[in-house]
């Protein structure tokens, strides 16, 4: 097999942007040799554009005409585990937009069915890809920052204004969506959350709903998570702050890493923590520290998963995010959602049949009656708001 045959199913903005991407670099592994999307202006546009390429309304369609290895998933989040169990049981290979889907259940259906199937299951979770992400996991799972104290993420500049939430009937909603900014914008750093730090034992959460929009959804998120070892995570995300802030700051019993704009800052103790703290004899003494500062230009991004997906169908390449890791993340927003509706902490795992009855309710009475969808912008390329804003 010189390439894939690819077929991107929502071909909206991000659908878009690997359609172009695929287009450009045809030395990717990847050619799109079919679309498919429900908006009928939007379908006008890439028959127009793409006249070459089939294109399709139904999904369905496309999965049966054989006219592809491998499909990339870009549609509202409900759907992207729906249509993926489909997909395998058509034999093709999957990449799915964020989130993996909107309750960990369906996911848990979509990843056997990954498994059952044997294809390649990616994620788009790109900012995998940055390497002060990479350092920062590499420095913490190798054991360099001692056993793991605290870790606090402020991710407060994914910004958003009214017109972003009502460009589409979709978005914002309990229906469409599925919830707000942890369904939305965070996944990304929930992910990275957990693929560095790892996943917390139980949680406790306070989402605001519509503090700083017209939503019905949330648009600002504190999480305070514990662990076994009695590490603990802070994480706090919103689209309401300007100008925002994204601070990752991890410690441990032999120092500490910091991760802001654009450089991964590390304090490394002499000695551990505990160790100074109950030998050193002078009250006001702190550890002595060595320290190194890393910054990276490195490329990074969609592109960096795309083609990674293509080498593991192709050469066997180990997947930088396996399509089956979706489901944590997911896990750790569902638990947020399901503290601030019970008032509780939530022991992971939780309930999942208590979330989806909340989440049930949740959509039986949402009003979106008056939310007006408008044409969202077409893109072109990966622009600044798909990258790490630091």
């Amino acid at each position: 097999m010189e390439y894939i045959r690819v077929g991107i199913i929502g071909v909206g903005n991000i659908g878009s942007a690997h359609l172009n991407w695929i287009e450009k670099n045809p030395d990717s592994g990847m050619k799109i040799t079919a679309l498919c999307d429900i908006d009928t202006e939007r379908q006008k546009s890439l028959s127009e554009k793409y006249p070459a390429i089939p294109l399709f309304s139904d999904y369905r369609q496309l999965l049966k005409i054989g006219y592809t290895d491998a499909v990339i998933i870009a549609t509202p989040h409900y759907m992207h585990p729906v249509i993926a169990i489909d997909a395998f049981k058509s034999d093709q290979h999957v990449l799915i937009e964020k989130p993996a889907g909107v309750y960990t259940q369906k996911v848990r259906e979509m990843n056997k069915a990954a498994q059952d199937s044997k294809k390649v299951f990616a994620i788009m979770f790109n900012q995998r890809t940055d390497p002060l992400f990479l350092r920062a996991r590499e420095i913490v799972q190798s054991g360099r920052l001692g056993k793991l104290k605290r870790f606090v993420w402020i991710i407060t500049n994914w910004y958003r204004t009214q017109a972003y939430y009502d460009s589409a009937s979709w978005r914002a909603t309990w229906n469409g969506e599925g919830g707000g900014v942890l369904l939305n914008q965070a996944p990304h750093n929930i992910d990275l959350w957990q693929w560095i730090f790892g996943m917390p034992d139980r949680l406790f959460s306070v989402c605001s709903v519509g503090k700083y929009h017209k939503v019905d959804v949330e648009d600002d998120v504190v999480i305070q998570a514990e662990y076994k070892n009695g590490a603990s995570s802070t994480f706090i995300t919103s689209t309401g702050e300007a100008p925002g802030t994204n601070r990752l700051e991890i410690s441990g019993d032999l120092g500490k890493i910091v991760l802001e704009k654009n450089k991964l800052c590390w304090w490394k103790l002499k000695r551990p923590e505990r160790e100074f703290c109950f030998t050193e004899k002078n009250a006001f003494y702190r550890p002595q520290t060595d320290y190194e500062e890393i910054t990276s230009s490195e490329p990074s991004g969609h592109f960096v998963i795309l083609k990674n997906f293509a080498d593991a169908i192709l050469y066997d390449t180990p997947l930088i995010a396996p399509g089956v890791e979706g489901i944590n993340s997911l896990m750790i927003s569902n638990a947020a959602y399901l503290s601030e509706w019970t008032s509780k902490w939530i022991n992971l795992p939780f309930d999942e049949s208590l979330f989806e009855k909340f989440l049930k309710d949740k959509c039986d009475k949402e009003n979106n009656l008056s939310k007006i969808a408008v044409n969202t912008e077409k893109s072109s390329g990966y622009k600044d708001r798909w990258q790490i804003q630091w």
